[in-house]
């Protein structure tokens, strides 16, 4: 999913975004950017996010 996608329907996942250093929820690189885009670019591991954005999705 596109990174702003999942923020306007999941607000609760910015948290997440941000614990994980993915800083650009709010950048218009979200516009068009995939969760595993923006993951690659900073270099971090996508299976905990991942883990973490479904698990406060999920509650």
């Amino acid at each position: 999913m596109i990174i702003e996608e999942v923020v306007n329907q999941y607000p609760q996942t910015v948290p997440i975004f941000l614990m994980h250093g993915l800083h650009c929820v709010g950048c218009h690189v979200s516009l068009w950017e995939s969760i595993e885009q923006g993951a690659l670019a900073h270099g971090i591991d996508i299976d905990p996010l991942m883990e973490d954005l479904n698990k406060v999705v999920a509650d």
